[in-house]
């Protein structure tokens, strides 16, 4: 179970990220490169949230055999 924790914990940090995203965004005076630093601390989340999703349906099909 510490991989389901894992992944609850870094879907909420997206959530997070995606709402920092939206404000910055709404912002006129936001840097770009400030948008860009959290558009890809964002994507490294989700990668990280895709891998463990991976490790899990591997682990489930292993547990079936």
């Amino acid at each position: 179970m510490a991989i389901q924790a894992r992944l609850e914990t870094l879907e909420k940090k997206h959530g997070a990220l995606e709402e920092e995203l939206h404000s910055a965004l709404s912002h006129p005076s936001s840097d770009d490169a400030i948008i860009s630093e959290i558009k890809r601390r964002k994507l490294r989340v989700k990668d990280e949230i895709e891998r463990l999703r991976v490790e899990m349906s591997g682990a489930d099909s292993l547990e079936l055999n």
